[in-house]
């Protein structure tokens, strides 16, 4: 299984068909029009593939903005689903860490942020296994600064459907995992990470997003971050 980084407006038909056929079996309230609509606002895409098929993808907007008087560069996340057959390959973390480090290279001043919003637990704990700092996170208090540029960069992007109070945003028209996916194992309810997304979004089944951050700075990656890169960043 492979990935590899595109540019959204280079994406034929075959390949936007083939990712809303993946988002609308696994999220419900998917509509081709709002796919085609948000894909349009990104610039960027991960694809997962093998033998020519599409197992996952995550459509990323790079941009800048300013916090505080500080301009960041930020990597926000939108569309993200990988197939429950691709969940024991490492092709999905490892191309889209490589493929933010290959985006430095277009902001190269500046803090590297990442903005995820997530309605599960499985991309959450992305951030535990593959970065040391992000906010919010389990026994950990999200520091003012962290606070302050989570809620403006949420506001500033997403507006009245951010409620900065809950940290979560609540889409007009959401996407809701189905049910056979938005299920909590019984054995993963132990895993604290798991247990404090669950406590932070308790609506995450009808599609309610937490909203996360995190410094992409490779000295933020985690030493098994660091392996599933295999020296990508330098």
């Amino acid at each position: 299984m492979t990935g590899r980084l595109v540019r959204q407006i280079d994406l034929v038909s075959a390949e936007r068909d083939a990712m809303f056929a993946l988002l609308d079996a696994h999220f419900e309230g998917v509509t081709r029009d709002q796919f085609d609509r948000d894909l349009r606002e990104k610039n960027w895409v991960v694809l997962i593939e093998e033998a020519k098929q599409l197992f996952g993808f995550s459509t990323i907007l790079a941009y800048q903005a300013t916090v505080a008087k500080e301009r960041i560069n930020v990597i926000c996340s939108g569309d993200t689903i990988v197939s429950p057959a691709a969940w024991g390959s490492m092709a999905f973390p490892r191309t889209w860490i490589r493929s933010v480090y290959g985006l430095r290279e277009a902001y190269p001043d500046g803090r590297l942020i990442w903005l995820l919003l997530t309605s599960g637990f499985r991309t959450y704990r992305l951030l535990p296994v593959f970065w040391s700092e992000f906010y919010p996170r389990a026994a950990a208090v999200t520091p003012p600064a962290w606070h302050r540029m989570l809620s403006d960069l949420a506001s500033q992007r997403f507006g009245p459907q951010f409620c900065p109070e809950r940290g979560i945003v609540r889409f007009e028209n959401p996407q809701r995992l189905r049910p056979q996916f938005s299920v909590v194992p019984e054995g993963r309810r132990d895993d604290p990470d798991v247990e404090f997304f669950i406590q932070q979004n308790p609506g995450f089944v009808q599609g309610d997003e937490l909203v996360c951050i995190a410094d992409l700075s490779p000295e933020n990656l985690t030493p098994a971050g660091r392996r599933v890169v295999n020296g990508a960043c330098r």
